[in-house]
């Protein structure tokens, strides 16, 4: 017999026993505006939507779309949920990749030839970083796979743009 408010704590199966994870199917992304974030994310990442896969309310509202983001090998959900998106201001649930820090430079430029604000190149602590805000104020993280010694002591960590609300610690 367990105690209330405990778990106890079993051995994974085998491996040939476990099931297999086949990748990630898409992800999902929070937001208030449908009419407002899809052409952002268009803009800066050059998604396209797959009108195919609207998600759709009875009434004929639509509350979810589907995009493809050239690079990202998975697709993206934008998802209506403003109450959702509200909380994550500021939080980067996805960080995307680059290979170099040339890469991010190129983002760099991009952004500030099609009007979105954005970090600059960040030091981190093991690469180089680029990170924007989409329409709700989600982070969207660039990361270099090119990397630098590890150092975080002259990450950019005090940077508004990767620092977290204090009310999201503790």
């Amino acid at each position: 017999m367990s105690t209330p408010g405990t778990s106890h704590i079993h051995s994974p199966p085998p491996d040939d026993a476990r099931p297999y994870v086949a990748g990630i199917h898409h992800l999902k992304i929070a937001v208030s505006d449908l009419a407002v974030s899809l052409p952002w994310y268009e803009r800066a990442l050059g998604a396209s939507r797959l009108p195919q896969y609207d998600h759709v309310l009875p009434g004929g509202d639509p509350f979810a779309y589907i995009l493809k983001i050239p690079g990202l090998g998975t697709l993206l959900e934008l998802r209506m949920a403003p109450a959702q998106a509200a909380r994550q201001a500021g939080f980067d649930p996805i960080v995307l990749a680059t290979e170099t820090l040339a890469d991010l430079q190129r983002w760099a430029a991009y952004f500030d030839e099609c009007g979105i604000e954005h970090s600059g190149v960040l030091r981190g602590i093991l690469g180089w970083l680029l990170v924007c805000r989409d329409p709700d104020g989600l982070s969207v993280r660039f990361y270099s796979h090119e990397s630098h010694e590890f150092d975080a002591l002259n990450a950019d960590i005090d940077s508004p743009w990767v620092s977290y609300p204090a009310t999201w610690v503790g």
